[in-house]
């Protein structure tokens, strides 16, 4: 079983060009292939309530970054943050 190749790996600086977080940028944390989706550093912030455990006795509430899909974010150059152009591709007249 192959996994599917991806245009975007973990540590990326990625921005998001469509959808409600248009515009943001980050660094990947965690690609998911199995769902086409990203994690982006800082975009797309939910809640998620938590349990009682030892590191919160009366439970918590935790923001924590949510989900997007892959074909909502374009890699850019960390170095000149310009968008990264697809390798191999010619211009033809």
């Amino acid at each position: 079983m192959s996994r599917a190749k991806t245009h975007v790996n973990k540590n990326d600086i990625v921005r998001v060009v469509t959808g409600n977080h248009r515009g943001a940028e980050g660094k990947v944390l965690q690609v998911i292939r199995g769902k086409n989706q990203v994690l982006i550093e800082g975009v797309r912030m939910i809640k998620k309530h938590t349990r009682k455990s030892q590191e919160h006795p009366s439970g918590a509430i935790v923001e924590r970054e949510g989900p997007v899909h892959i074909s909502n974010v374009k890699r850019i150059e960390a170095a000149t943050k310009e968008e990264a152009k697809p390798a191999g591709k010619a211009k033809s007249k």
